[in-house]
């Protein structure tokens, strides 16, 4: 039960995240409209009058002035960044700076003429 009702929450916070309240609203508005209208006139009259936008009714003038002033309040907020973690880390490791060995220098770097202890010496 918990996790249906998780569930509706997310869809109705992502239904008015993106704006969808306002087409919930107007579609109530257009059912109330076509409701008022199909009582004077025949279905095919009212519904030309519902969406043909030369007569609306107090809801759809909500409706149309909240999306205004929602694109007002997004047109005037200021795009902030706060850059509180720095992800760019850069690391520069360089090899240790040793004399350039030619010919039969290098060869004492590779071999080594002492062998290891063995056994290996014991703490007393």
């Amino acid at each position: 039960m918990r996790k249906q009702l998780a569930h509706v929450m997310v869809v109705l916070a992502l239904i008015g995240a993106i704006g969808g309240h306002w087409a919930i609203v107007q579609s109530v508005a257009w059912v109330g409209m076509a409701i008022n209208y199909s009582q004077d006139a025949p279905l095919r009259v009212a519904l030309a009058k519902t969406f043909d936008g030369q007569h609306p009714c107090k809801l759809c003038k909500v409706v149309q002035a909240g999306k205004q002033q929602e694109k007002k309040q997004a047109a005037q907020k200021v795009q902030t960044k706060l850059d509180l973690i720095c992800f760019r880390c850069e690391l520069a490791f360089s090899p240790p700076l040793l004399p350039a060995f030619h010919g039969h220098h290098w060869d004492v770097l590779v071999s080594r003429s002492e062998t290891p202890p063995t056994p290996p010496p014991r703490s007393a």
